[in-house]
């Protein structure tokens, strides 16, 4: 169960990693469309599970491999960013959201 703070702080990452990846993806050699579905925070908010949609799907696993090799330069922006108005920027672990493409399955698999 997740506070009020959390769901702010959560709603504050979501804003300002979707405006990192829109400005420094190029910079990272990613070509893809990359955008932020679902942040978890931990509830002392030193801890953040970032889920990311890619498109094109297939090359998902490369895009967050890259993502994740630079996660410490993505925090470092983040904490710019928001240092005034959090205690604690967060660590950040990247994940694949492909809950878009389980459903796009499931749509398939229901049409046949």
């Amino acid at each position: 169960m997740s506070g009020i703070r959390q769901e702010k702080v959560e709603s504050l990452l979501k804003r300002d990693l979707s405006t990192i990846f829109q400005a420094e993806t190029r910079g990272f050699g990613i070509n893809e469309m990359v955008s932020v579905t679902v942040i978890r925070i931990s509830p002392d908010l030193s801890f953040a599970k970032v889920y990311l949609s890619v498109f094109p799907s297939k090359n998902a696993s490369t895009v967050i491999a890259v993502v994740r090799k630079n996660a410490s330069f993505i925090r470092g922006i983040l904490g710019k960013k928001i240092g005034k108005q959090v205690r604690i920027i967060p660590e950040l672990a990247f994940h694949v959201d492909d809950s878009l493409d389980y459903s796009e399955r499931i749509d398939e698999l229901l049409k046949k």
